[in-house]
């Protein structure tokens, strides 16, 4: 009952919030106009009042009114369209197929057409990859991600503080084995750090975050890369829900191997975010297994209290040297996820209008770089440059992007990638090699210079080694509701099951693991399988049109 009541406090609250933003009256498509915009990825309140904001709406009239979820994302996207109405844009990541299904989104074809230039322009040969499906080949969404990539930037899979391969002579880590024996010997020597008990490696998988933490590394230490939660077969394109695949426990028996012998946090399945992040700002988190954006926050905390050193360093870890690391995989451009324009939208054509603009050469540069003669100026190269108080502001400061507008409306608005190139022959986002390495600090040249490489991206296997993917990425796919509710139903019991099993003891881990899958098959995770096998062979179809 407690449930249901909570569930009908927050129906009416979103019912509310939404009913009032479409009550307000619309303005025309001349002047200023407030759109309300949904994202499901905000954690927070995202204000549109930061320099880059002001200048958004100064050039294009436009003030975004960003909600997001407050039921969690299982909830917000349900509650919404039991609700029949709709803020005017909306980011539904891998749920936009529900809001197709009900009519909530419109299509977005006539509008490309009559007033898509830049749209057109950004995407180029890749607008057809937006398209839904051989079915319904509308375009619904103005997709997120780069359209031209370039591998330049890696985290890896896996994470380890500067000072720990120092102190150990900077040994060669290559598998989960070497991981944890660098752990081992750090712990051994340096019981404490800062007088805090030292942590040896710690996961945060306290909501959507165990998909990245707990989940993907299970694919990546046996060389698969990032396609959700499925596992792809690049020979044959069959799919299959990644925790079926009879390799995958070899990350999460060492997992086990590690808490049994008391170098996993032993909070890591119940701690909430921030104070995940304030273990890792405190400099005593040997190990992390997220990337960077998960953590940048803490890291700029750590640059500021003068421990670079316990910064991390990056690493291509597999479960073992038969395997390698997928970090640099190039999946080419998928489409899928993106922003949709609601079905109740109170202007329409100033909503695409708007998301053309964000398409535009201008709005690419000013959200990537920020503000000319202010966050960046344009160097005796006709190119643009920070200054290095700009980047050492953009490092330590955690609230940068908040308070600079800097990147923090790139995502999950179209985005040109790392490889695209300007009208003036300069790249468009930040991400160069002259400006990646200009990034590093100190203890990372030192790292990458004991290790005999120059960028991060040296050590990992390169992306023509590992080969282009043929179907781009599962989860940026729109999927069919069914398998998405499989799916969403596995991975509820599949959070629940990882963490008593890593939990449990080694000797029960074979029956634990078996148990699981058995379970899976029952809730019919093979044939959705099956489905998605289907629907990626219908996709490159759909694509090659």
């Amino acid at each position: 009952m407690k449930k249901t009541i909570q569930t009908l406090m927050l129906f009416t609250s979103l019912f509310c919030f939404f009913a009032c933003s479409k009550n307000k009256e619309a303005k025309t498509s001349d002047g200023d106009i407030t759109l309300t915009f949904f994202t499901s990825d905000a954690t927070e309140d995202m204000p549109f009042t930061d320099p880059v904001a002001q200048e958004i709406q100064k050039i294009t009239g436009v003030t975004l009114s960003v909600e997001h979820p407050v039921a969690g994302d299982a909830q917000a996207i349900p509650l919404m369209m039991a609700s029949g109405e709709y803020p005017d844009l909306i980011f539904a990541k891998g749920e936009l197929t529900k809001l197709i299904d009900a009519g909530a989104v419109i299509p977005l074809d006539d509008y490309i057409e009559k007033y898509g230039s830049n749209m057109k322009k950004l995407y180029g040969d890749q607008l057809g990859k937006l398209r839904n499906s051989l079915d319904d080949p509308h375009i619904y969404s103005a997709g997120t991600y780069g359209v031209k990539e370039q591998q330049l930037e890696t985290t890896g899979n896996m994470q380890l503080q500067h000072a720990v391969l120092k102190e150990l002579g900077y040994p060669k880590i290559t598998t989960l084995d070497e991981y944890a024996d660098a752990i081992r010997q750090y712990i051994k020597k340096y019981p404490e750090i800062n007088g805090q008990k030292t942590i040896g490696f710690s996961l945060l998988i306290d909501t959507w975050q165990w998909m990245i933490d707990l989940s993907n590394p299970g694919n990546y230490t046996i060389g698969y890369p990032d396609d959700g939660q499925w596992i792809v077969d690049q020979t044959t394109l069959k799919a299959q829900y990644k925790f079926l695949h009879p390799e995958i426990y070899k990350y999460y028996k060492w997992l086990c191997d590690m808490n049994k012998e008391g170098l996993l946090d032993p909070e890591s399945f119940v701690q909430k975010e921030d104070i995940w992040r304030a273990k890792i700002a405190s400099g005593r988190v040997l190990g992390i297994s997220y990337p960077l954006w998960g953590y940048s926050e803490a890291r700029s905390s750590l640059i500021q209290s003068g421990m670079e050193d316990r910064t991390y360093a990056y690493l291509p870890v597999t479960a073992g040297k038969e395997y390698k690391d997928p970090s640099l995989k190039n999946y080419g451009y998928s489409g899928g996820w993106g922003i949709a324009i609601s079905s109740t939208c109170k202007d329409p054509v100033r909503a695409f209008k708007f998301l053309d603009w964000m398409c535009s050469e201008e709005a690419q540069i000013l959200c990537n770089w920020g503000i000319k003669d202010v966050n960046y100026y344009i160097d005796e190269n006709g190119k643009r440059a920070r200054s290095a108080e700009e980047i050492k502001e953009a490092n330590t400061n955690p609230d940068y992007a908040k308070k600079t507008g800097v990147g923090r409306w790139t995502y999950p608005f179209p985005q040109a990638g790392s490889a695209a190139l300007d009208s003036n022959g300069d790249f468009i986002t930040r991400v160069s090699r002259q400006n990646v390495i200009s990034n590093y600090l100190d203890v990372e040249k030192e790292t990458l210079a004991a290790y005999g490489a120059e960028m991060w991206i040296d050590l990992f296997p390169t992306p023509e080694e590992l080969g282009p993917s043929k179907h781009g990425q599962v989860w940026q796919y729109a999927l069919p509701t069914e398998v998405n509710e499989k799916v969403t139903a596995a991975d509820e019991y599949v959070k629940t099951a990882l963490a008593q099993i890593v939990l449990g003891e080694p000797a029960n881990f074979d029956a634990s693991w078996n148990a699981m899958q058995e379970k899976l098959r029952k809730m019919g995770l093979e044939q959705a399988g099956d489905e998605l096998s289907a629907l990626i062979q219908n996709k490159i179809k759909l694509w090659k049109e």
